[in-house]
């Protein structure tokens, strides 16, 4: 094993009660990261510190934070993410169709812009991509998450959460959409001198079985203006659709395909 100085270790040990990561640390002086966590251990051993993992948790930091990302990762979890709790350690999934590249680059960009310490991966699975987070703070920043199914029980933002929908509301339908929606070309034929016409045209369709998350989505598209309505599945009202060209065209400019 490498033999360093009392003074090369004392300062390394100065550098990390200043906060400097580790990593920096390591390449600063040029010694392994093992033998730099090994002298955070026994540095906070012999002062008898607890470790607390570090965070950059805007609710419990209090820091600034991307809030146009949330904005979208918010609308993401929403539909189609979901928070799994284990001992010490909460993880963010969103699930994104394989062929769908930049919806899983921008879920992943989302997730790092919020809180950039975190963990992000992504896991391969049968036609999709799990893009996952590790931090213990998600549910500081995603208070709806609670046991069983998001549509089992109550869903709503809270005051902190809807002044930024507010502030940000096509990132908040766009990661809504991108999550549980879709962008199909609907066609029909009309007689045009009396021969069929094929026309076409595409609308916007929602789908989410929880009647809050349906209402979140529809109260933000009446605040843009943009006109929908609601379409049956087996009597339920689970689709949300924007079909007139207008509105169509706003959800074009500020949403778009998923891709």
């Amino acid at each position: 094993m490498e033999q360093h100085s009392p003074t090369i270790r004392a300062h390394a040990v100065a550098l990390m009660r200043q906060g400097v990561p580790n990593r920096k640390v390591s390449e600063r002086l040029n010694i392994s990261r093992g033998t730099i966590g090994w002298w955070r251990s026994e540095d906070r051993r012999t002062r008898g510190a607890k470790f607390q993992q570090p965070t950059d948790c805007p609710r419990c930091t209090g820091r600034e934070f991307d809030v146009v990302a949330y904005a979208y990762l918010l609308g993401l979890y929403l539909g189609d993410g979901h928070i799994v709790s284990k001992d010490k350690q909460h993880h963010l999934s969103v699930y994104c169709n394989a062929t769908q590249t930049g919806l899983i680059a921008a879920a992943q960009d989302a997730m790092h812009r919020v809180m950039p310490l975190t963990s992000v991966s992504q896991r391969c699975k049968p036609g999709c991509v799990e893009v996952k987070s590790y931090t213990q703070h998600w549910t500081c920043m995603f208070p709806q998450h609670g046991p069983g199914k998001k549509h089992e029980r109550r869903i709503t933002l809270e005051t902190w959460q809807q002044a930024i929908v507010d502030a940000h509301p096509w990132e908040f339908v766009r990661g809504l959409v991108h999550s549980d929606g879709c962008r199909i070309t609907n066609w029909t034929t009309r007689m045009v001198g009396g021969e069929p016409k094929r026309y076409e045209y595409p609308r916007y369709f929602f789908t989410n079985v929880s009647d809050d998350i349906r209402r979140l989505y529809t109260d933000t598209l009446d605040t843009l203006g943009v006109e929908w309505t609601h379409c049956t599945r087996h009597g339920n009202p689970y689709n949300i659709s924007v079909a007139r060209k207008a509105s169509v065209a706003l959800m074009d400019t500020h949403v778009g395909p998923k891709h």
